[in-house]
């Protein structure tokens, strides 16, 4: 009969021992949790199945290391941190471009053009896209975070390792700054 770990026990042996058992455990316990967060945050199912695999793989290979003083047990905590920046890298590495004409190709086969369309279609077309190519890189990643990939202030803060009053007070200046190109 074999008794329960807690996480912190499991990420030890992992790190430690190399542990396979340990690691199963933990993927079976954190997996399916991971994968529904994710979905939230994209549509895709192969993205966020890469992005679960590509975080665990990062665990077993020690790419990623849990800081055991902190949350010794916060497992689901470090894990989301790690598949949250992840799914991010991913999301930028496709581009938004990528992301907005599919988009546009799911909305086409409305008869109507939704305002969705004709903003997606600024973006892709327009005034828009050369406005947000000229913001600073800190002001874009702000909006890409809470913008595009949705994530809350602090969330946002989490994943660019700011303060949240950053976050805000970038969010207000790429907002300003776009207006001004746009009008």
């Amino acid at each position: 009969m074999s008794e329960t770990r807690s996480d912190g026990e499991l990420l030890r042996a992992i790190a430690a021992d190399r542990d396979r058992h340990a690691f199963e455990e933990l993927y079976r316990r954190y997996a399916p949790w991971l994968t529904a967060r994710l979905r939230g945050r994209c549509a895709d199912a192969g993205t966020v199945d890469d992005v679960v695999q590509e975080t665990f793989l990062a665990v077993w290979r020690g790419t990623a290391r849990h800081r055991q003083e902190g949350y010794s047990d916060d497992a689901a905590g470090w894990l989301w941190r790690i598949g949250s920046r992840r799914l991010v890298d991913v999301l930028r590495g496709d581009g938004a471009r990528g992301r907005l004409r599919q988009a546009l190709s799911r909305l086409r086969h409305r008869d109507e053009t939704s305002a969705e369309e004709r903003v997606l279609a600024g973006v892709e077309h327009g005034d828009l896209a050369g406005a947000l190519t000229r913001l600073s890189p800190e002001l874009r990643a702000v909006l890409q975070a809470t913008v595009i990939d949705g994530l809350t202030t602090r969330e946002a803060a989490v994943l660019l390792g700011i303060p949240p009053g950053t976050v805000k007070t970038r969010a207000l200046r790429a907002r300003k700054q776009l207006r001004e190109a746009l009008a």
